[in-house]
């Protein structure tokens, strides 16, 4: 009787194992064989991170085998086991592999097909179009799309993690790093003390060393020694939390009336304002997106006011980005001066700090929550609806959703765009050039790693799809996009994102937005939070003053009384620690641990994807050496797969 040898592993993750019964079915082109139960006399079966074999004995011949069934049914306590892949070499020496990286819970099953990637036109016999066909439809039963607030993203229909599939939740000890991070930044930081001290304000700048010496390195150091400078305040737009925001001024905006006697003083060249326009010397920063929004009254006890100010800055001799007017809202007026930076020493100050406050904001819900978080979101949910596990192009994103929908849910549980063209967006914004702009270094970076992304994307789409037609005739590939288009962003062409993908090279750039969106362009706004908003001055959560509406009045009390008090500094504080750390087990940009893809040409495109991102944190290492303030958050090294913190 033909004997197969079964292998099974278990995930390593806490509490991976099971006690339960596991039951093994054979379905082959000639037949499905008998339940075997598998089990070892005298043995712990399916312990966290074992590999265990198994003979399984059939009565007869079952052809070409198709498909794996493991069934597990409760033994004494409930327990969810985490299945890795299973392994099976045939009566005639042959290796199959199985891989699944997936939880079955209670009295589950899973059903399985061997680990090639297949398009659904390669899918032939009846029960793999079948198996294939149910997989999705279970899936989008599991993963269904709701509105979570008006205007945004529609996100997963969970209330909380809890209700989420298994097989997305956190992992217990990625549940418990969430749960347990802000505290212990509260502890490492050492500011407990002052965290009950709302509506205290602190009395000057260098009282805020009190909570921010505790733990301090080379970047944020500087942000403190440096931030009432104009360039240090320029420079954060190119290489800050925020660096998609800077723009180059083609055309004075009738709503910022700027003259160029105004600004004489800051203009290097002898030259008029509108010849430094037409020079490609002024950049803008307008933040018209906050304008009429209401300030956060969830204290009652707290007024917080918000700005929607415009900043006009300039490259000087040096080649540095300086400010050079702010307007502190959008409409001109005599209540709405224009600071300068003739002005008295704290009216610029204060002119800035609000700069520095609405540039928080943008950056927190639109930079940082819409345009990462939330949109890798859509990705993840499109691609569990659409994309059926045997699909090549699953296979090459299920690493960058990891995690992303369980933090988004429990983000809106406890606290609370643009087609993502890297290279496009730079040059739409007159921020390409670098010559003219030399100290880029978020777009310098940004558009290696970009191009890498690209090129490896651009070679597994090669392996599979050989021609432009089969990209068009992949019904699951575009029903993919067009669930993301119609249904994640709501159909909105402003969105950029098309409802179809018609060739090769738009279905490479498509995937490298999805993975540059997860992984690079997240940790390019997110891991450098602590470096630049842990000096609280430099990045105020929150106003508790109004707007200056006249020049010359202005003192350095009531910029403190304007900034956040003791109690919601700290707050601050340990939310930005919190948010700019790695966790343990992290997975790096390149990483693929767990072997979706078994074939050999992929996994020689994974080689050559990992050698190029080694030789990009090469170059930015080199570079870095020379810097005093470096630019390390797009090094590969430094840039998690996913979402997930």
């Amino acid at each position: 009787m033909p004997s197969y040898t079964v292998t099974v592993a278990t995930g390593s993750q806490w509490f991976a194992g099971t006690d339960d019964y596991i039951y093994f079915t054979l379905v082959g082109t000639a037949g499905c064989s008998e339940k075997h139960l598998l089990d070892k006399p005298f043995y712990n079966d399916f312990e966290r991170g074992a590999v265990d074999s198994y003979n399984v004995t059939v009565d007869e011949e079952l052809g070409e085998i198709q498909l794996v069934k493991i069934e597990k049914r409760k033994y004494w306590l409930r327990d969810d086991w985490y299945l890795k892949y299973i392994t099976l070499k045939t009566p005639y020496g042959d290796y199959i592999e199985f891989p699944c990286y997936r939880w079955i819970t209670g009295d589950g099953e899973i059903v399985l097909r061997d680990g090639r990637a297949k398009l659904a036109r390669d899918d032939q016999i009846h029960i793999l179009k079948q198996h294939r066909r149910k997989e999705l439809e279970t899936r989008q039963k599991q993963y269904r799309w709701i509105e979570w607030n008006p205007g945004f993203p529609l996100s997963i229909d969970a209330k909380c993690h809890k209700d989420l599939p298994r097989d997305i939740q956190f992992d217990c000890e990625k549940g418990v790093d969430f749960v347990l991070n802000y505290s212990k930044a509260i502890e490492n930081l050492f500011i407990n003390c002052f965290m009950h001290m709302f509506q205290s304000s602190w009395s000057d700048f260098a009282d805020f060393e009190k909570i921010f010496v505790k733990i301090s390195n080379t970047v944020s150091e500087q942000v403190m020694n440096q931030w009432q400078e104009d360039s240090m305040f320029g420079y954060q737009f190119l290489n800050g939390c925020n660096p998609v925001l800077i723009q180059r001024c083609r055309k004075l905006p009738e709503k910022l009336p700027v003259t160029t006697e105004m600004v004489e003083c800051s203009l290097e060249r002898q030259l008029t304002l509108q010849e430094e326009i037409e020079q490609g010397n002024i950049f803008i920063v307008d933040f018209e997106l906050l304008d009429g929004i209401s300030a956060n009254k969830t204290d009652p006890c707290t007024h917080q006011f918000l700005a929607a100010p415009i900043c006009l800055l300039y490259k000087n001799l040096a080649n540095k980005i300086v400010p050079i007017a702010i307007q502190l809202n959008q409409v001109p007026g005599d209540k709405n001066p224009i600071f300068l930076p003739s002005d008295a020493k704290y009216d610029w100050l204060l002119a800035k700090i609000w700069v520095r406050s609405s540039d928080f904001h943008v950056h927190q819900t639109i930079t940082h929550l819409l345009r990462t978080h939330l949109l890798s979101e859509v990705f993840g949910i499109a691609m569990y609806r659409q994309l059926p596990a045997v699909h090549p192009i699953f296979k090459l994103l299920v690493a960058h959703v990891r995690f992303t929908i369980a933090i988004n849910t429990k983000a809106r549980e406890q606290l609370i765009c643009e087609y993502g063209l890297f290279d496009k967006a730079i040059k739409a914004r007159g921020m390409d050039s670098t010559e003219d702009i030399p100290y880029y270094f978020y777009r310098d970076d940004g558009l290696l790693v970009w191009e890498a992304i690209k090129k490896f994307t651009a070679e597994v789409i090669g392996i599979y799809y050989e021609s432009d037609q089969v990209v068009e005739e992949d019904q699951e590939l575009q029903n993919f996009v067009k669930d993301v288009h119609v249904y994640g962003l709501r159909g909105r062409k402003s969105s950029g994102f098309p409802s179809s993908i018609k060739t090769r090279e738009m279905l490479s750039e498509y995937l490298t937005v999805v993975i540059f969106t997860a992984s690079a362009q997240h940790a390019a706004v997110n891991f450098s939070q602590y470096d630049w908003c842990s000096w609280i001055p430099n990045a105020p959560s929150t106003m508790r003053a109004p707007p200056p509406t006249a020049k010359g009045v202005v003192t350095i009390e009531q910029i403190v009384e304007t900034l956040p008090d003791r109690g919601r500094s700290c707050w601050h504080l340990g939310a930005v620690w919190a948010l700019s750390q790695f966790q343990e087990n992290e997975l790096f940009l390149g990483m693929y641990p767990e072997e979706h893809f078994i074939e050999k040409p992929v996994k020689e495109a994974m080689a050559r994807f990992r050698k190029n991102l080694d030789t990009i944190v090469s170059v930015i290492a080199e570079r870095n050496k020379k810097k005093k303030l470096p630019y390390y958050y797009l090094s590969p090294d430094r840039i998690p797969n996913s979402v997930a913190i």
